[in-house]
């Protein structure tokens, strides 16, 4: 067996393997939850057609999502829809993830004061207590 120079180990392409991220946690409570937040939706056109003759034709149209992420795409809610729940008040509010702790927070809460849970502030809250502070 020949063995390799050693520029020609230099010179060689590695083999770059896959890895596992052990960060991601791809439970089925993590996949329904990442669903929730980001929303699904399925469009489907079923056409039964024998000789070039539609007998039966559907038209599917469905949305899987939490109520946060369907009020924030104006998704539209089943007829009956109790809509002055302290959930839907909740959902309608704009909400970020901390930059820190990755909690969800009220938006203008994150920008304009700082995160309940960590307490990181915003360059824009930083510069309205700078403000505050020099008055």
């Amino acid at each position: 067996m020949k063995e390799k120079s050693e520029l020609e180990s230099i010179l060689e392409p590695e083999v770059l393997q896959p890895e596992k991220n052990t960060q991601t946690d791809s439970t089925l409570v993590a996949v329904i939850d990442r669903v929730l937040e980001k929303g699904l939706v399925i469009n489907a056109d079923i056409t039964v057609r024998v000789a070039d003759t539609e007998l039966l034709g559907i038209q599917i149209r469905a949305a899987l999502a939490s109520f946060e992420t369907a009020a924030k795409y104006g998704l539209q809610f089943p007829s009956g829809t109790n809509m002055e729940t302290i959930a839907w008040k909740e959902a309608i509010v704009g909400k970020e993830e901390c930059p820190n702790c990755e909690k969800r927070v009220e938006t203008e809460q994150l920008l304009n004061k700082s995160c309940p849970w960590c307490g990181w502030q915003s360059a824009k809250a930083k510069q309205l207590t700078v403000s505050k502070i020099l008055k």
